[in-house]
């Protein structure tokens, strides 16, 4: 039994009266107590005024039996489904599953993942895309796009697919596998809403560059439910900055709940524990290409060729991230997909201790825009967004390497052979936009 200050008492009764008082946000006991325990200024600030922060966290522990089989158990900290976070680029998760889903389901002899792809334009606002120099054949695939979406959150390649889905069959799709709340409507430029429905004519090559499979412009025709209106801050710089003094309104825009992202994440490192209408139409390579670019380094990797130093090893890993920490501690990998834009930062990640043999779940979101002005690119993301999840991180990883189990978890099906930077003359990719 932990002992606990009067102080941790006093916070942890506040925490439970701001989910009995509100009675749609869920707070656990163990989450409220572990949130006491970490002293650090930032971490207790946000956590000590969770609707201000629009904070919400799922911690999910993981268990095996003696036949390494997982179970699952989430503890929640002031989880809404209701309560509007921008996803930003976590979205890019369920594109890439839904965009190697597709190739499956298209069953063209000889188009896979790697195929060489182009992009036309049909309509207003499209782009071609017919060369990517950054791959090793030259050529855009979807292969190439999900590694740029996963290592450093590259936008054009979420563009891309989903142009090559379509916003119909993306919605459809995450719908019928028991996500009716999430909600993607738009490429991350800026177009209208009757140009987001439209979508671009794609073609897959041969390497002779003969044509092997053509998907025409697609529209989407079903409307969208925006019933429920979603505005944050009180104020927003618009796109000619001028400052509209009133809250930014996010209802036509994407929507991906916590919950549902960690689901999705949990879908693909464990595609037994979900129902099988959740599970994303996957072969066995899928599952290990996904697992390799959910983990690998930027500077580990050869194609694209990141520079080392930009997109350091903890990047896109916001809970072992911030302005001192750019490695993971030894023998830890994070499988994740983060996402950051308008002052919301969210991450969902599977953390493996290889060293310790642990293994554990961990989602969050915060919102960190202290004067309330969105779109003006002043948000404490240095300052209080990444040292808070660096605690959390923290609270949650230390909590995890105490925790006793019965059973030490069998964690090779994630033990990956990774990339080896190959010292050639190319030049390194910097400042990708995302």
């Amino acid at each position: 039994m932990r002992k606990f200050s009067l102080n941790c008492i006093v916070l942890l009764f506040i925490f439970l009266s701001i989910s009995v008082a509100h009675s749609q946000p869920k707070t656990h006991v163990l989450m409220a107590q572990l949130m006491t325990e970490n002293p650090h200024a930032v971490f207790q600030e946000v956590v000590g005024h969770p609707e201000k922060y629009r904070l919400q966290i799922i911690y999910t522990q993981i268990d095996r039996d003696k036949n390494n089989k997982p179970s699952f158990k989430n503890f929640y900290f002031n989880l809404d489904s209701t309560f509007y976070f921008n996803p930003a680029s976590i979205v890019k998760l369920p594109l890439a599953l839904l965009s190697l889903e597709k190739i499956n389901k298209l069953e063209v002899n000889g188009l896979g993942k790697f195929t060489s792809m182009q992009f036309d334009s049909a309509f207003s606002g499209q782009t071609k895309e017919w060369k990517d120099e950054t791959s090793s054949n030259g050529f855009p695939s979807i292969g190439h796009f999900i590694k740029k979406a996963f290592l450093v959150s590259d936008n054009d390649a979420y563009n891309r697919m989903y142009e090559f889905v379509g916003q119909q069959a993306i919605n459809q799709a995450l719908h019928a596998k028991g996500y009716p709340d999430t909600r993607i409507t738009h490429r991350f430029v800026r177009m209208t809403p009757e140009e987001n429905r439209h979508t671009n004519p794609v073609r897959f090559i041969r390497e002779d560059g003969s044509l092997l499979f053509f998907q025409p412009a697609a529209y989407n025709h079903e409307p969208f439910d925006f019933s429920r209106v979603a505005k944050v801050g009180k104020g927003y710089m618009n796109a000619k900055d001028s400052l509209i003094n009133e809250p930014m309104d996010f209802t036509m825009r994407n929507k991906l709940p916590l919950e549902a992202f960690q689901q999705m994440l949990q879908s693909v490192m464990f595609p037994l524990s979900v129902p099988s209408k959740q599970r994303f139409d996957l072969t066995q390579e899928d599952y290990k290409f996904l697992y390799q670019y959910l983990s690998q380094f930027p500077g580990e990797t050869n194609y694209p060729k990141y520079d080392g130093n930009q997109y350091y090893d903890s990047y896109v890993k916001f809970f072992f991230q911030d302005s001192t920490h750019h490695q993971l501690p030894e023998g830890v990998r994070v499988f994740n997909k983060v996402g950051w834009a308008y002052g919301f930062l969210t991450d969902a990640s599977y953390v493996v201790d290889f060293k310790n043999k642990i293994e554990y779940m961990l989602s969050a979101t915060v919102y960190v825009n202290s004067d309330g002005i969105l779109n003006d690119n002043k948000y404490e993301y240095e300052s209080v967004g990444h040292p808070f999840f660096y605690q959390l991180g923290q609270t949650i990883y230390q909590y995890e390497l105490a925790r006793k189990r019965i059973y030490r978890p069998n964690l090779s099906k994630f033990n990956i052979m990774y990339e080896k930077r190959i010292n050639d003359s190319r030049p390194v990719v910097k400042d990708v936009d995302n």
